[in-house]
Protein backbone atom coordinates (compact mmCIF):
# COMPACT_ATOMS: atom_id res chain seq x y z
CA UNK A 1 0.00 0.00 0.00
CA UNK A 2 2.78 1.89 0.68
CA UNK A 3 4.68 1.87 -2.35
CA UNK A 4 2.09 3.07 -4.71
CA UNK A 5 2.34 4.57 -7.84
CA UNK A 6 0.82 8.13 -7.01
CA UNK A 7 1.46 11.79 -6.26
CA UNK A 8 1.77 12.87 -3.02
CA UNK A 9 0.17 15.66 -1.62
CA UNK A 10 2.53 18.79 -2.94
CA UNK A 11 4.89 16.58 -4.22
CA UNK A 12 6.98 16.43 -7.67
CA UNK A 13 5.81 15.36 -10.95
CA UNK A 14 6.94 14.92 -14.07
CA UNK A 15 3.29 14.93 -15.35
CA UNK A 16 3.39 18.54 -15.70
CA UNK A 17 5.61 20.55 -17.62
CA UNK A 18 6.50 22.75 -14.06
CA UNK A 19 7.47 19.93 -11.98
CA UNK A 20 4.30 20.18 -9.25
CA UNK A 21 2.24 17.41 -8.64
CA UNK A 22 -0.73 19.98 -8.04
CA UNK A 23 -2.22 23.02 -9.72
CA UNK A 24 -1.80 26.52 -8.90
CA UNK A 25 -5.42 27.62 -7.23
CA UNK A 26 -7.49 29.20 -9.85
CA UNK A 27 -7.40 33.08 -9.33
CA UNK A 28 -9.86 34.53 -7.36
CA UNK A 29 -10.64 31.53 -5.88
CA UNK A 30 -12.73 32.38 -2.40
CA UNK A 31 -12.83 29.70 0.65
CA UNK A 32 -15.79 28.08 1.36
CA UNK A 33 -16.62 26.95 5.16
CA UNK A 34 -14.51 28.39 7.91
CA UNK A 35 -11.18 29.05 7.62
CA UNK A 36 -9.75 26.95 11.24
CA UNK A 37 -7.79 30.05 11.99
CA UNK A 38 -7.70 32.57 14.99
CA UNK A 39 -9.75 32.69 17.62
CA UNK A 40 -12.98 32.41 16.13
CA UNK A 41 -12.21 28.50 14.95
CA UNK A 42 -9.78 27.59 18.00
CA UNK A 43 -11.09 29.74 21.02
CA UNK A 44 -7.48 30.63 21.13
CA UNK A 45 -5.58 34.19 20.91
CA UNK A 46 -2.24 34.82 18.80
CA UNK A 47 -0.80 33.81 22.00
CA UNK A 48 -2.29 30.80 22.49
CA UNK A 49 -4.40 31.50 25.31
CA UNK A 50 -8.12 31.50 25.45
CA UNK A 51 -10.13 34.29 24.33
CA UNK A 52 -13.04 36.05 26.60
CA UNK A 53 -15.59 37.29 24.09
CA UNK A 54 -17.85 35.45 21.31
CA UNK A 55 -16.98 35.89 17.86
CA UNK A 56 -20.82 37.10 16.93
CA UNK A 57 -23.59 38.75 19.47
CA UNK A 58 -24.60 36.16 22.40
CA UNK A 59 -28.74 35.98 21.78
CA UNK A 60 -31.47 33.91 23.28
CA UNK A 61 -31.78 32.15 20.37
CA UNK A 62 -28.13 31.26 20.12
CA UNK A 63 -28.29 30.16 24.01
CA UNK A 64 -31.35 27.89 23.39
CA UNK A 65 -29.48 26.26 19.96
CA UNK A 66 -26.51 25.95 22.76
CA UNK A 67 -29.16 24.20 25.13
CA UNK A 68 -29.99 21.57 22.01
CA UNK A 69 -26.20 21.23 21.53
CA UNK A 70 -25.12 20.41 24.88
CA UNK A 71 -28.09 18.06 25.88
CA UNK A 72 -26.89 16.16 22.40
CA UNK A 73 -23.25 15.93 22.32
CA UNK A 74 -22.24 16.67 26.26
CA UNK A 75 -24.73 15.50 28.39
CA UNK A 76 -23.77 11.70 27.90
CA UNK A 77 -21.02 12.38 29.96
CA UNK A 78 -21.04 15.92 31.25
CA UNK A 79 -25.09 15.26 32.39
CA UNK A 80 -27.55 18.05 31.85
CA UNK A 81 -26.81 20.07 34.43
CA UNK A 82 -22.72 19.84 34.09
CA UNK A 83 -21.71 18.11 36.64
CA UNK A 84 -20.16 15.22 35.12
CA UNK A 85 -22.59 12.63 36.46
CA UNK A 86 -24.06 11.78 33.05
CA UNK A 87 -25.08 8.30 31.65
CA UNK A 88 -22.15 7.35 29.84
CA UNK A 89 -20.20 7.83 33.43
CA UNK A 90 -22.84 5.56 35.22
CA UNK A 91 -21.93 2.80 32.73
CA UNK A 92 -18.35 2.77 33.70
CA UNK A 93 -16.48 5.83 31.44
CA UNK A 94 -13.82 7.89 33.68
CA UNK A 95 -15.83 10.74 34.88
CA UNK A 96 -15.16 14.51 33.18
CA UNK A 97 -14.53 17.47 35.46
CA UNK A 98 -17.31 19.17 36.89
CA UNK A 99 -18.00 22.83 35.15
CA UNK A 100 -18.67 23.91 38.76
CA UNK A 101 -15.43 23.69 40.51
CA UNK A 102 -13.41 27.00 40.89
CA UNK A 103 -11.07 26.64 37.78
CA UNK A 104 -13.61 25.97 35.52
CA UNK A 105 -16.25 29.01 36.45
CA UNK A 106 -12.92 30.93 36.15
CA UNK A 107 -11.74 29.98 32.43
CA UNK A 108 -12.54 32.19 29.48
CA UNK A 109 -15.19 31.04 26.94
CA UNK A 110 -12.61 30.38 24.27
CA UNK A 111 -11.20 27.59 26.71
CA UNK A 112 -14.64 25.60 26.34
CA UNK A 113 -14.96 26.02 22.75
CA UNK A 114 -11.07 24.96 22.13
CA UNK A 115 -11.53 21.54 24.53
CA UNK A 116 -14.48 21.09 22.41
CA UNK A 117 -12.73 21.65 19.09
CA UNK A 118 -8.91 19.68 20.01
CA UNK A 119 -10.08 17.30 22.94
CA UNK A 120 -8.67 17.08 26.48
CA UNK A 121 -7.84 14.14 28.18
CA UNK A 122 -9.97 10.79 27.36
CA UNK A 123 -12.63 13.17 25.47
CA UNK A 124 -11.87 12.96 21.72
CA UNK A 125 -11.95 16.24 19.42
CA UNK A 126 -15.99 16.89 18.38
CA UNK A 127 -14.77 19.71 15.76
CA UNK A 128 -15.76 16.60 12.91
CA UNK A 129 -19.42 16.55 14.51
CA UNK A 130 -20.17 19.83 16.01
CA UNK A 131 -20.10 23.29 13.73
CA UNK A 132 -18.25 26.06 14.90
CA UNK A 133 -21.52 28.18 15.49
CA UNK A 134 -22.71 25.58 17.49
CA UNK A 135 -19.34 24.81 19.98
CA UNK A 136 -19.57 28.77 20.79
CA UNK A 137 -23.25 28.60 21.41
CA UNK A 138 -22.28 25.21 23.51
CA UNK A 139 -19.63 27.17 25.41
CA UNK A 140 -22.36 29.92 25.78
CA UNK A 141 -24.78 28.05 27.28
CA UNK A 142 -22.23 26.02 29.44
CA UNK A 143 -21.79 29.45 31.10
CA UNK A 144 -25.32 29.59 31.87
CA UNK A 145 -25.07 26.61 33.76
CA UNK A 146 -22.51 27.64 35.57
CA UNK A 147 -24.15 30.87 36.68
CA UNK A 148 -27.60 28.61 37.25
CA UNK A 149 -26.02 26.21 39.81
CA UNK A 150 -23.37 29.42 41.61
CA UNK A 151 -25.24 32.49 41.13
CA UNK A 152 -25.80 34.68 44.60
CA UNK A 153 -28.54 36.93 45.06
CA UNK A 154 -25.89 39.67 45.95
CA UNK A 155 -25.08 39.76 42.41
CA UNK A 156 -28.25 40.86 41.02
CA UNK A 157 -29.23 44.32 40.61
CA UNK A 158 -30.90 45.94 43.42
CA UNK A 159 -34.09 46.65 41.86
CA UNK A 160 -34.32 42.38 40.89
CA UNK A 161 -33.02 41.13 44.17
CA UNK A 162 -35.74 42.57 46.49
CA UNK A 163 -38.15 40.94 43.55
CA UNK A 164 -36.85 37.83 44.46
CA UNK A 165 -36.47 38.56 48.31
CA UNK A 166 -40.23 40.02 48.05
CA UNK A 167 -40.92 36.21 46.39
CA UNK A 168 -38.97 34.16 49.15
CA UNK A 169 -40.78 35.69 51.85
CA UNK A 170 -44.27 34.47 50.12
CA UNK A 171 -44.91 30.60 50.97
CA UNK A 172 -44.80 28.33 47.80
CA UNK A 173 -48.67 28.10 47.46
CA UNK A 174 -50.45 30.17 49.25
CA UNK A 175 -53.91 28.34 48.81
CA UNK A 176 -52.22 25.38 50.89
CA UNK A 177 -51.33 25.58 54.92
CA UNK A 178 -47.96 24.72 55.30
CA UNK A 179 -47.53 21.79 56.93
CA UNK A 180 -45.82 20.88 60.01
CA UNK A 181 -44.02 17.62 60.59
Amino acid sequence: MHDQHKVKTLGASDFFADGQGARPIPAHTVARGDARAGFAYSGLDEAGKPVDRMPFPLTRAVLLRGQQRFNIFCSPCHDRLGTGRGMIVRRGYKQPTSYHIARLRGAPIGYFVNVMTEGFGVMPSYAPQVPIEDRWAIAAYIRVLQYSQNARLADLPPADRKKVEAGLAQPANPSRPSEVP
